[in-house]
């Protein structure tokens, strides 16, 4: 099971429960609210906002908890401070791993994702510390049930996609960075609106890991996870399915 990808290791670890966690509005409305600040407050002219309302959607989040997070991004209702951070670092194993966040207190978040690393067998770095062996990447991930793998594989390939990776947990388009919202707009013609779409990190290579040493990587990126800043945890893992089924139960 590679760390590369959100959804072929944490959503198939704890996506149930992760439904279920108020917590995730928590995450949902930051994006909100910085997607509205980082371009138009209209959908249909921002596709950041575009994705981040169909995630809340998903998550059956209300229209008006919705609207008041753009509203504010849009600087409409309230001064939005959040800023986003990435920090660097090794996990268990030698696994290297990248954080981002949206935050409103720099000083707040770096403590808790340092002791974070720190108290799972993990070292954070300076910023660049391992983001050198990661390619920076547009990505967009549907559902498995949207479209078959050679369906997904030809529209994305016209839509100017650089590769696709389809499977039980569904359909990941890579694309370049500057290509995301033109492969997403096409792609959306086809199939609606993606589950996920931004720019993101892919690893260049993955990094082998031991059963011991998964549990505890695990542990941290629960840890991670839980923290109402982080927004998404990518890292270089390998891990055996086998083990992760062990893990999981």
């Amino acid at each position: 099971m590679a760390g590369h990808s959100q959804f072929k290791n944490i959503m198939y670890r704890k996506g149930a429960q992760d439904a279920k966690r108020a917590k995730a509005f928590t995450k949902i409305i930051r994006e909100l609210t910085v997607a509205a600040r980082s371009g138009m407050p209209d959908p249909e002219m921002n596709p950041r906002l575009r994705v981040a309302i169909a995630a809340a959607k998903t998550a059956n989040m209300p229209k008006d908890t919705m609207e008041r997070a753009i509203r504010r991004g849009s600087g409409e209702d309230g001064d939005a401070n959040y800023e986003e951070v990435r920090y660097e670092g090794y996990g268990p194993g030698s696994v290297a791993m990248i954080v981002e966040a949206l935050t409103d207190n720099r000083n707040r978040t770096v403590s808790e994702v340092r002791s974070a690393f720190g108290k799972h067998g993990g070292t954070l770095g300076d910023s660049g510390a391992v983001s050198f062996m990661f390619d920076r990447v547009g990505f967009l991930h549907y559902a498995a049930d949207v479209a078959t793998a050679e369906e997904m594989f030809e529209a994305a390939l016209e839509a100017g996609a650089e590769d696709v990776e389809s499977g039980d947990a569904g359909h990941d388009i890579y694309c370049a960075p500057d290509d995301l919202s033109t492969v997403g707009d096409a792609l959306e013609k086809h199939f609606g609106s993606p589950e996920a779409s931004r720019l993101d990190w892919r690893p260049q290579s993955l990094v082998p890991v031991s059963e011991d040493q998964a549990a505890t990587l695990f542990k941290l990126l629960d840890v991670l996870d839980d923290n109402d800043d982080v927004q998404r945890v990518v890292a270089n893992f390998d891990v055996a399915d086998d083990v992760l089924e062990r893990l999981s139960a």
